[in-house]
């Protein structure tokens, strides 16, 4: 039987892991400084847990119950039970959702084991946006690629926004922070990777020639605004761009990354 906790205090201090989700700086301490994280939503709830990440607690409006009742049974963790009006004083905004958890981070994976035995990998470099990162993860996941490496400043996948866009698919591929920035694409081109990498280079080519033959891709894609670092530019094996219709030079990053795993997933 589920721990149900009825409570009715917004200060309540069992609540502390649901407060203030709103305030992304605040959360990025609080949830790196206790180790946790937040899932949002019924079926991301379940994919967390699924995926073997251990609930700290969980927050539930009473009529989510039911539908997580089989997560909730095989958990120890406390169901804090509140009204919709409390959950949203507590967390900033309204939950419509209904149910969220709280969950305990595992360490990071190393790069080796992260990559070992894919033939497709996402890295990205300072995407900053946790939008974006939520759903690259998204279209990685559903077109095929095996692992997802991040540059130090990207964006946490692991964050509410991150999760919730990316409806889970954060659970499901292995991904790590690359430890080493400056000869990151150089390592994976050592391990049998051909780095490619999206950019407007003058002599980057179309998309489906750069990928045309390869075997072990790794996809690199820049940052929201100024796109690569010239290091990361320089230093890939092949450098792609998408054609576009004149006058149009580049597409968001989250949207681009879904066209160009959708070239190479027909490599």
């Amino acid at each position: 039987m589920p721990h149900l906790v009825p409570l009715d205090d917004p200060a309540d201090p069992r609540l502390a892991d649901y407060r203030d989700l709103r305030d992304v700086q605040l959360r990025q301490h609080l949830e790196a400084e206790h180790g946790l994280f937040l899932a949002e939503g019924e079926k991301v709830v379940r994919r967390a847990v699924e995926a073997g990440f251990t609930p700290r607690s969980f927050l539930m409006a009473p009529r989510w119950l039911d539908g997580l009742a089989d997560v909730l049974d095989r958990s120890e963790a406390p169901v804090y039970v509140v009204n919709e009006a409390l959950a949203e004083e507590v967390t900033g905004f309204h939950v419509h959702r209904g149910a969220l958890a709280s969950l305990e981070r595992r360490p990071l994976p190393d790069v080796s084991s992260v990559i070992a035995g894919a033939r497709s990998v996402l890295v990205l470099e300072d995407v900053v946006d946790h939008t974006n990162v939520g759903a690259i993860f998204r279209s990685g996941a559903a077109l095929g690629f095996d692992a997802v490496l991040l540059a130090p400043r990207c964006a946490d996948p692991l964050y509410r926004r991150s999760i919730k866009v990316a409806m889970g698919a954060v659970f499901q591929t292995p991904w790590t922070r690359l430890p080493d920035w400056y000869d990151a694409l150089p390592a994976l081109s050592s391990r049998g990777f051909t780095t490619v990498a999206l950019t407007l280079a003058p002599d980057a080519v179309p998309i489906e020639d750069a990928v045309r033959g390869v075997d072990k891709l790794a996809l690199v894609l820049g940052s929201e605004g100024h796109g690569l670092s010239s290091r990361w530019e320089s230093s890939a094996d092949r450098r792609a761009i998408i054609p576009m219709t004149p006058g149009i030079d580049s597409l968001n990053v989250a949207a681009a990354t879904a066209v160009a795993c959708y070239v190479a997933a027909r490599r």
